[in-house]
């Protein structure tokens, strides 16, 4: 990856609201110059989508996010991808990754109640003929996420006892 991909990529990642004015005069290159990076970044699938982190806590609407550890059989001619497609493809799922260690797959689901996520588990996922075994985790606080942290009490108090 060129050296400009990587800085714009770090700004981006910082706060994607920078617009590409400001990321060139912060790097002092042409507006050109990092329009044109961001484009070939979009086209060629390096930058996936722009999002906003959300402190769900401070949301009057509730929901419950789950955790849950897949166990799964892999296929012969595609391994773990075809399964995991399986699961990634369902509504609730907002992220899927391949781990190392005793299960197979990191599904994070959203819904509405316990109730609702439990369903999903026990009618849905845990019925896919590849799964052996799940495990859940419901999700009760989120105290960073994407490396920002959610509560800005906790992050004051932190500052403070470090600078104690």
């Amino acid at each position: 990856m060129k050296k400009l991909q990587s800085q714009i990529l770090a700004i981006l990642e910082e706060d994607c609201r920078y617009t590409p004015a400001k990321i060139a005069v912060m790097l002092e290159k042409t507006e050109q110059e990092i329009v044109d990076a961001i484009e070939e970044m979009e086209k060629s699938g390096v930058i996936v989508k722009y999002t906003a982190i959300v402190n769900g806590e401070r949301l009057a609407e509730e929901t419950v996010q789950a955790l849950i550890e897949v166990r799964v059989s892999p296929q012969k001619s595609s391994g773990f991808d075809a399964i995991a497609e399986e699961i990634y493809r369902f509504d609730e799922v907002k992220s899927c990754y391949l781990m190392s260690g005793g299960y197979d797959l990191a599904v994070f689901i959203e819904g509405r109640t316990l109730r609702e996520v439990a369903r999903f588990v026990s009618e849905r996922l845990a019925t896919l003929s590849d799964v052996l075994s799940t495990a859940t985790h419901f999700i009760l606080k989120k105290y960073k996420i994407e490396g920002t942290i959610t509560d800005t009490e906790d992050e004051n108090r932190i500052r403070i006892s470090v600078h104690a």
